[in-house]
């Protein structure tokens, strides 16, 4: 269900994005002004990263094979990683040069700012459509798991539907920077209000590939569940019949929709080899029914000492 709610909300970014960035760049070269150029070369950066988010979804769709036994979810974070520098390079890089050119009186003309503002209008629709529907996504997966909207997005492994939502969200807030550039522009006649607003997106995506970046370098490396998952997948191994307690678990994701557990757990002493397979056997079981996205159940079965046999080790002779 996610990894499709996701693909129809790249798809749609994907192609908000593409009219936007022809449509931005001709108003921009027209009205001379580098703010809209600054969000023209945004929205080519966007599309060309919707482009890596959709490969990263149809790519880490692959099923495991002998070379890649857990699959291939772990290719989304490289993809999403990719389109993070994107945005880096492609947008914030340019709209920074353009805006300080500007700013400096080495950049933009005057023309027609008639065409920029319906353009602004257009993107407003557009991009407001798209990010409508990653923010829908975003409530309908919170009505899912209990969080407020906030702590979902903090939280959630899925960096591909993370980068379209943060991507709508700084193309709706571009859109302000621009409109305001422009206007100031006309009151005052300074070009220095365009490049500004230019400048302005620019740190504005920085911003955003910086977080998107560090989220899909940290899940490449390895990212346990989040706390309450935990907390969830060890009360249900310590309830399992026969089992006295989990020493350490550890936990991976392999991709937004896949974790691996592996858990040291003890065993009472008068619990069988066979009885032990068998409860570990409905601990798999019962943790994938709980925890849908758990994948793989490794399971060490330990049993501890007595506690009076212990104790009396540590006497002296």
């Amino acid at each position: 269900m996610s990894r499709a709610e996701t693909t129809k909300t790249v798809l749609v970014a994907g192609a908000a994005n593409l009219i936007l960035a022809i449509a931005k760049l001709i108003a921009g070269m027209l009205a001379g002004s580098s703010a809209m150029l600054a969000e023209g070369a945004h929205s080519v950066a966007d599309t060309l990263n919707q482009g890596f988010l959709f490969t990263s979804l149809r790519r880490s769709a692959r099923p495991p094979d002998r070379r890649h036994p857990f699959g291939y979810g772990n290719e989304r974070y490289f993809w999403s990683l990719l389109a993070a520098f994107g945005i880096f390079v492609a947008g914030g890089g340019f709209s920074i040069f353009e805006g300080v050119l500007t700013m400096t009186g080495h950049g933009g003309s005057e023309g027609d700012v008639w065409l920029a503002y319906g353009v602004l209008a257009l993107g407003a629709v557009l991009e407001g459509t798209s990010w409508v529907r990653a923010f829908t996504q975003a409530r309908r997966e919170t009505r899912e798991n209990g969080r407020d909207i906030v702590d979902h997005v903090r939280r959630s492994p899925d960096v591909t539907f993370k980068a379209a939502l943060f991507e709508d969200t700084a193309a709706m807030i571009g859109l302000a920077f621009a409109a305001a550039g422009l206007v100031l522009r006309q009151v005052t006649g300074s070009q220095f209000w365009d490049g500004l607003a230019s400048a302005l997106i620019g740190l504005l995506l920085v911003v955003v590939a910086f977080v998107l970046g560090r989220d899909s370098m940290g899940l490449i490396i390895g990212q346990a569940a989040d706390p309450a998952a935990q907390r969830e997948i060890r009360a249900e191994i310590a309830a399992a019949p026969g089992v006295t307690g989990v020493d350490e678990l550890l936990t991976m994701h392999f991709g937004p929709d896949e974790l691996l557990v592996a858990a040291r757990v003890n065993f009472s002493d008068d619990i069988s080899a066979d009885q032990a397979e068998d409860v570990a056997g409905e601990i798999d079981r019962r943790l994938k029914e709980r925890v849908p996205i758990v994948r793989h159940v490794f399971l060490d079965p330990t049993q501890r000492a007595p506690a009076r046999a212990a104790g009396a080790a540590d006497e002296p002779a």
